[in-house]
């Protein structure tokens, strides 16, 4: 594969399988495809119309936008002409904004939306980024529109842009993506050309697609994951369509019928949930039925053959329950590739048993991203695990259990932060990941916890609060949980129920839920009920690790209150100082 620079996937694809429907995305209720030859162009145009502003090679630009066309333009017309693109998520806050901004130099904005332009002009208020320099997508009053941009490019010629192109290394920087991490400011993390298209590369054996399949696009491109999974796809001919919203995915499946897409475990949690909540709705046999083929898939495993009967069950189960969850996402899909966070294994286990084959992988921005994925294959898929590592990329697991690595796609560095870089980094050149992990059979990663998460109880024992949060938040019943304890004599937890499910199972016994969330979990019944499921799951573990104590909360843990990272992983510090009188009751 000749790809040596970010926008040789768009000349590859041109090249190799050009598609009419290269990419395509709902106006006005219908689907409406863009060819490879039209994104070569509008991303030429975008190339010209930045240089006829005075953005030269090293300049800096902001992308700040759900997922579009008109991204994957700006994408691809910021890297030829050597300018390092800033995507960054649309939920933060405009003080994020205003450092990263600031931090990385950034010259140019693209934006989706009024809502976000109002946050960019806040942000920028008081910087010195010329307003003529800021492109929404959509079209709003006071605002330059995208296609002033392109008008502006397309009074350039294309083959100036040859030199431009040209002049950019596998080695240049491509982008700077800006990690928020759970504590202190935003660190941009220096990604180049070869960084990202090193772990193509690498995990081109493993995902299973051609230039006859789509892929249903949702997760954010703003993050390293969906980036490199789109260059990906491109690479293979795989046409990409754009999911109006999180909340249309399911109808959006139906009308694309994708051979893949990409998601975060949380997803997947509320489809198997949705799903479930529909079989208690049924009665009779077919409710016995649906929770028959349930049983059968909770046990399945891709390391053994179950046998006869298992397999003969497993068989009718497909015919008469599975087969609707495969229509309900498109009745043409051939896997899905979980990322971002700890997929629970009971919902591996199903969706495999249903003819639906989910690869966990494991990585991070820093490692632009991939480090480890489940093969499509079943033996070379051990759920529990996120699989075998990809092609050239090492891995070792360091005496305290920590997960290192080395390979082409780990990062340059965080910008600006050299003393903070060289913390990340060992003498023997060893990228430290942060989380704990082991290798299963010699081959199958998997992922314990994080490091910096761990604490230690005043009785000297260690927690891994991840291993404990992710046990509890298997329950339909609990949306969030974070464990708390350290120098305390016993592990609590702060439950966020899901309060959906929560109301069905007042309705089903016969609880009165007509009452506001902070009302409903001050009710007895409610706190037996949860104090019921934190002891069902305490026999997971060791006497020590088990929660103790654990408290309600009335609202959701988000990224827009502070206590979510835009990956959504919980800025404890911010919940516990939130929370402080709560935690102190815990253990008074």
């Amino acid at each position: 594969m000749d790809v040596r620079r970010a926008f040789d996937v768009l000349t590859h694809q041109l090249a190799k399988s050009p598609k009419p429907d290269a990419f395509a995305c709902k106006t006005n209720g219908q689907w409406v495809p863009l060819s490879t030859q039209e994104m070569q162009d509008k991303a030429n145009q975008v190339s010209l119309g930045l240089t006829s502003l005075g953005l030269k090679h090293g300049d800096k630009v902001a992308i700040i936008s759900m997922n579009r066309p008109e991204w994957m333009m700006a994408d691809f017309g910021i890297s030829q002409i050597g300018a390092v693109s800033v995507p960054m998520y649309p939920s933060i806050t405009v003080e994020d904004y205003k450092y990263i901004f600031t931090d990385a130099g950034v010259r140019a904005i693209f934006v989706a939306d009024q809502s976000l332009y109002d946050k960019v002009k806040q942000a920028t208020a008081s910087l010195s980024i010329p307003a003529e320099n800021i492109f929404t997508f959509d079209k709003i009053a006071g605002a330059r529109h995208f296609s002033e941009l392109l008008e502006l490019g397309k009074k350039g010629n294309p083959a100036d842009l040859e030199p431009l192109k040209a002049a950019v290394q596998p080695e240049n920087l491509l982008t700077l993506i800006y990690t928020s991490g759970t504590t202190g400011n935003p660190k941009g993390v220096m990604l180049t050309h070869d960084n990202i298209l090193s772990n193509c590369r690498n995990s081109q054996r493993f995902v299973p697609v051609s230039k006859e399949d789509k892929a249903l696009s949702f997760l954010p491109l703003c993050h390293i994951f969906e980036r490199m999974v789109t260059y990906l796809y491109m690479i293979n001919g795989v046409s990409i369509y754009y999911a109006e919203s999180m909340e249309t995915i399911a109808d959006n499946l139906r009308e694309v019928k994708p051979q893949i897409f990409t998601t975060v475990p949380r997803l997947l949690e509320k489809v198997y949930d949705k799903i479930v909540a529909k079989g208690h709705e049924q009665t009779g046999v077919k409710k016995s039925l649906f929770f028959w083929a349930l049983d059968l898939g909770l046990k399945y495993d891709t390391q053994k053959d179950q046998g006869f009967l298992y397999n003969t069950q497993l068989a009718l189960a497909n015919k008469v329950i599975f087969n609707k969850w495969r229509e309900a996402l498109g009745n043409n899909l051939r896997c899905i590739v979980s990322g971002g966070g700890a997929l629970q294994p009971r919902l591996a286990r199903v969706f495999w048993a249903a003819g639906i084959r989910v690869m966990e992988g494991y990585g991070l921005t820093e490692t632009s991203p991939v480090i480890a994925v489940g093969g499509f294959e079943p033996e070379n898929n051990m759920i529990g695990t996120v699989g075998p590592i990809i092609d050239n990329t090492e891995v070792k697991i360091a005496p305290d259990g920590e997960i290192l690595t080395k390979s082409a796609s780990v990062m340059k560095g965080y910008y600006n932060q050299p003393e903070l870089t060289a913390k990340e980094f060992d003498e023997e050149g060893w990228f430290h990941t942060g989380d704990i992990g082991e290798l299963v059979n010699g081959r199958f990663l998997k992922i314990t916890d994080r490091k910096k998460e761990m604490f230690k109880t005043s009785g000297g024992k260690y927690i891994a609060p991840q291993v404990i949060e992710g046990k509890l938040k298997e329950d339909p019943l609990i949306e969030q949980a974070m464990v708390v304890g350290a120098d305390q004599k016993f592990p609590s937890a702060l439950i966020v129920p899901s309060f959906d499910e929560l109301k069905n199972w007042c309705r089903r016994h016969d609880v009165d839920c007509n009452c506001s969330s902070a009302e409903l979990i001050k009710k007895q019944q409610i706190v037996e009920l949860y104090e019921g499921l934190v002891k069902k799951y305490n026999s997971n573990f060791a006497q020590w690790e088990q929660v103790k104590k654990s408290v309600l909360l009335p609202e959701l843990w988000t990224v827009e209150s502070g206590e979510m990272t835009p990956t959504m992983k919980v800025k404890r510090k911010v919940i516990s100082e939130k929370n402080k009188a709560l935690i102190e009751k815990l253990y008074s």
